[in-house]
């Protein structure tokens, strides 16, 4: 099943430690139907130094977050929105707001 939100997307955390904060998404893992929104899900990792490639030590990064904690933020009307799919009349298929009716793209 393919994902209805793409990288550079801006969402809304519906559920979770970060619910209610919004942030762009940087990366989606399709088979995993998890995304890496930039600046949440904070986790700390214990990494290795490598000698002239980095310093050892505890690291703050993004984890994943599953798709359906996520909600599109519509362009136009800056609610989370459902997305739904509609043809356009030259045959592209385009993701739009299911309140608005805005296209998203």
């Amino acid at each position: 099943m393919a994902s209805k939100l793409r990288t550079g997307d801006t969402v809304l955390v519906i559920a979770g430690k970060d619910r209610g904060q919004k942030g762009k998404v940087r990366r989606v893992i399709p088979e995993e139907r998890r995304a890496v929104v930039e600046g949440l899900n904070m986790v700390k990792r214990h990494l290795r130094g490598r000698p002239g490639v980095r310093q050892a030590g505890i690291i703050e990064r993004e984890a994943p977050i599953s798709l359906s904690n996520l909600m599109l933020l519509c362009p136009r009307c800056n609610k989370p929105a459902r997305v739904g799919a509609q043809f356009l009349e030259d045959g592209r298929k385009v993701r739009r707001c299911r309140a608005c009716g805005e296209v998203v793209e």
